[in-house]
Order: C-alpha cells, then structure tokens, then sequence
C-alpha cells in the first residue's frame, strides 16, 4: 500500500502515521504529513493480506466468555455479564458501560465466528486508554470543538479529554459507569443509566434507557430512550469494533463496505468539521458501491491524512427510519454479511486506524492496526457548535429516541 522505500524511511512513516491515527490530537501534524508525503496507512503492509490467507480464519474455536471475569463491585455498584441467546446468534453484554463483549455468529462453514472484538476480563475495560470496545459513548458520541458550546444563551465547558476537544461524553462518560440491569428474557437486556446535572460538564439530570434485543431475523436491536429536567445535549451511539473473519484476526480492510450517502463532513486536523458538506463522489469516500475497506487508502487524499485513514462522519441517504440499510459490510473469507440500520441521520465509518497490538483480545490474539472497524449511528460531530447541523438539544417534557439494528446473514 505504501510505495517503495529503504526500510529505515518506512518504518518513520510508520510512526508519523500512527502519531497523526485518530483518536489523537491533530493539531499541528498535517502540515508535517503533506509534507512528508504521507497519505497512506500506517502499519505492516502485510494487513493488506486477507484475514484467510494470514490467519486461518477459522484456526481458533469461538465461545462466549467465562461471566465470573467481569463480576466486579465498583463505587457500590456490581458489574456483570449477561447472556443473550436465540436460534441464531449469542451475544455477551456488560452492564459496565453497557459494553457489547462479544456476537457469536454462523459463518459459511457453520461454526461460529465471534465478530465482536472485547476483552476477556472487566478490569481492562477500566483502563483510561481502552478504545471504547463496544460501549455506550455518551452523552455526546464523537467530538465537540474545545469542549465548550453555548445553550440559551449559556456557555458550557465539558470535560477535554482528545487534545483540546471533548471526545465521546469525557473521561469518564458512560462507557466508564455500570448500568442498572434487568435481563427480561433469553433475548432481551435492559440497561438504564442516571446521569447527574453537570456530569462531564453537562447541564440537565438525565434518565437513559437502553435496551438490548436479539430479533428471529438473526440481528441484534439496539434502542436509546433519554429525558431531562433541563436543556441539554444527546448523541449517543454504541461503539462496537467488528471484524468479520473473527476478533482477532489480522485485518478488516478485505471486508467489502456500502455506505449509503453522497457526503462526508470533512474535518480539520483536529478532526473538528470544517461546517462544509463533500461530496463523496471521485473520492476514497464513496461506498455507493460495494469496495474492499483499503483499495483506496493509499490515495494522496488529505481528508485520509486528517483520520489516519478512515475516521469521518457520512450523511446517510435514507433518514429517519430502518426500511433500508444504512451500510452494509460483507467478509468474503467467512461469507459473513452484515447489514446495519438506524433512525440516525449519519453514521460514522471508523476503520481502527489507532489499534497498534497492544491490546489483547478474548481469544489471546493481539488487536493490530486496522484489525477492527466502528459503524457508529450518530448525529453530526460538533453539532453544537453548528447550527447548518441537525439539532442535537434535549429539552425537558422532550424524549430522545434511537434505534439501529445489526442484521446477520451469509452469502
């Protein structure tokens, strides 16, 4: 993917590009990469390989995790981990962070592929430097400009926690919190959440609900309920990683991706959005067309140098309802296809640029660069701070609703 060069030269591109990956701050570093000539991927070529020629897809057995890892008294509250189950699919849930830790589900073969990546225990998800593995990100999903909006006339100042901007509800946003939880049945997991006034820097006590539930179409239902007593802001979304060929394994950019929108919201180099809409069409950004995740991440492309690769919010087409999928993404060497619906009006395509190796995996395998990829359901990043945007305001007697689906297939 990266063209020839002594080795010496190419492993500090490497490093460049792991530096500029995108989850880090920006602020001064794209400059540096133009000029380096950096508009490709960071890590081994050899990710390009198919998972099924690297790793022998199938070479480990997938199981559910041992639930007495993530039982856990924190602050007075009991983490744990539930079991849901039908005819088709398995999925382990935390109620710490609401975290999604693993989806068993049919590969072509007929065994079970667990396409979620996730720890093995509770306490590594308490790391301040874990990558959001499958959790509820809120109360704002995504990037808010320096942590600061104004609401009513009012200035708020959050929690800064991705250089100078407020990423993903803060430090300590509810991906770092256990949840209440009421598992109705063998398919259904409620989760509710109180978040106190000024949480983070949020105005307005808040009441979330989620809830979990396995369908008989092989999917996975994941629907948002939240009040307030004050004006406030909401975006949430679930930040599950997905690798196809099974967590673990080397690479997600064989997977073959749809998105179904005409624009991106570009961004600057601290992956704030510029306030513009850019069109998708002649660019590493269109999805219109089923396209392998790294056919194109070595095009000279600057929005590709800003995420370290794919890290950018698209403008989904269908709005509003969950008759059409919003993205789709195919692994050809499992036949595992997935189909992903929202009432979100964007979502946002996260192609794991900033997994490096360091992290360990439920099955013992080392999570390396682009090995895992995010659909988060969302509104735009920013919004507050621009008004050309879809509204993210809660306002009391006002309920926030959500719904987004992951349906499983083979083909």
């Amino acid at each position: 993917m990266i063209i020839a060069r002594s080795s010496q030269v190419y492993k500090r591109t490497i490093v460049l590009n792991c530096f500029i990956s995108s989850h880090m701050n920006y602020n001064n570093l794209l400059p540096l990469a133009v000029a380096a000539g950096i508009f490709s991927s960071c890590g081994d070529p050899a990710e390009t390989q198919s998972a099924s020629s690297k790793d022998s897809v199938n070479s480990i057995s997938y199981k559910l995790p041992d639930p007495s890892r993530y039982n856990k008294l924190m602050n007075g509250d009991s983490a744990s981990l539930f079991i849901l189950k039908n005819s088709d699919l398995e999925v382990a849930i935390t109620n710490y962070g609401g975290r999604i830790v693993s989806i068993l589900v049919p590969s072509k073969t007929g065994e079970k592929i667990d396409v979620a990546l996730g720890y093995d225990n509770v306490q590594s998800y308490e790391s301040p430097d874990e990558p959001y593995f499958g959790c509820i990100v809120g109360r704002y999903a995504n990037r808010i400009a320096k942590g600061k909006f104004s609401l009513n006339g009012r200035e708020y100042q959050l929690a800064v926690n991705n250089g100078v901007n407020a990423l993903h509800g803060g430090p300590n946003g509810f991906q770092k919190h256990p949840w209440k939880a009421v598992q109705k049945n063998d398919s259904t997991l409620q989760l509710s959440y109180f978040s106190k006034d000024g949480e983070e820097g949020y105005p307005g006590n808040m009441n979330v609900e989620v809830l979990y539930t396995l369908t008989s179409e092989k999917a996975l239902r994941i629907d948002y309920k939240a009040t307030t007593d004050a004006p406030t802001i909401i975006n949430l979304t679930n930040h599950n990683y997905f690798n196809l060929n099974g967590e673990g394994s080397s690479t997600i950019n064989d997977h073959l991706l749809t998105i179904d929108s005409d624009s991106i919201t570009p961004v600057d180099t601290t992956l704030i959005p510029t306030g513009n809409l850019m069109p998708v069409v002649n660019t590493p950004f269109d999805f219109k067309k089923q396209t392998a995740i790294g056919d194109r991440l070595d095009q000279q492309n600057a929005q590709l140098v800003a995420g370290g690769g794919y890290d950018h919010n698209f403008v989904l087409t269908p709005k509003g309802h969950l008759a059409v999928p919003a993205a789709t993404v195919y692994a050809p060497a499992t036949g595992i296809y997935m189909e992903m619906f929202t009432t979100e009006p964007a979502v946002q395509f996260y192609g794991g640029n900033f997994l490096t190796g360091s992290e360990t995996g439920k099955s013992g395998r080392k999570y390396g660069h682009r090995s895992g990829l995010c659909l988060e359901a969302q509104h735009y990043p920013d919004s507050p701070n621009q008004a050309q945007f879809p509204s993210v305001v809660l306002n009391p007697g006002q309920t926030y609703k959500q719904s987004t689906i992951y349906k499983f297939s083979i083909r």
